[in-house]
């Protein structure tokens, strides 16, 4: 028995995904393409990806957003836990690493779920509430350049129903969120935003040691 999450040991990841990951052959694939791109450290892991899935079929999300794409896995995990009718905005700003995510999307059937938009992800929340979506989308992942995620999830608690979810990515940040020698601006943005996020009486919080740490957020109804 153990009252503190136990550290995961190499064998021991390996016994968890034996025995728990069920990973479609497309998400799969996927993942062992991106595992070749330079920058393959920005996907999601796939027990992450399959407890999105869980988490959003569970909730019964219908409007979700997506702020970070790269290619698409978190998309995808997304998208599969949305019933036929629902929707996916994802935003990003990469022509190259989003034309491997529309492969995919189309390849698991699911691309006319996911509404692909290539701008700043701020752009893209500032017209969606201009558009008068305020409190219309019932879940949020954030995971995308860090030194805007107060931004983001500023926009997003916007955007978000009472009752919805926000899940931020990257919360523990490799450990540099302890590390006081790490002072750039990606580990100062986080180590703020889970400092705000502790103390926001907006949102219901709780923080996962899922992969690099992922912290989840329900929208309080302040009026009740």
């Amino acid at each position: 028995m153990s009252n503190r999450t136990l550290n995961l040991t190499d064998p021991l990841y390996d016994y968890l995904l034996s025995v728990s990951l069920r990973e479609p052959a497309v998400l799969r694939r996927l993942r062992e393409e991106t595992a070749r791109d330079e920058m393959a450290r920005m996907q999601v892991a796939p027990e992450q990806g399959q407890f999105m899935t869980w988490l959003v079929g569970l909730t019964g999300v219908r409007q979700a957003l997506e702020i970070g794409v790269f290619t698409g896995y978190s998309s995808l995990c997304i998208a599969l836990g949305l019933p036929a009718a629902g929707r996916v905005i994802a935003c990003d700003v990469s022509e190259s690493w989003t034309r491997v995510a529309r492969r995919y999307w189309r390849e698991a059937g699911v691309d006319h779920k996911i509404e692909l938009r290539l701008a700043p992800a701020a752009e893209t929340l500032a017209d969606l509430l201009r558009q008068g979506n305020a409190g219309r989308f019932d879940f949020a992942f954030i995971d995308a350049d860090k030194e805007n995620y107060d931004l983001y999830y500023e926009r997003c608690l916007e955007l978000i129903r009472p009752g919805g979810l926000i899940a931020i990515d990257n919360v523990l940040w490799g450990g540099a969120v302890i590390d006081t020698s790490a002072q750039d601006a990606d580990t100062a943005a986080i180590r703020a935003l889970n400092e705000k996020l502790h103390d926001d009486a907006r949102v219901d919080i709780t923080l996962l040691p899922v992969a690099d740490g992922l912290t989840l957020l329900r929208k309080r109804d302040l009026g009740e």
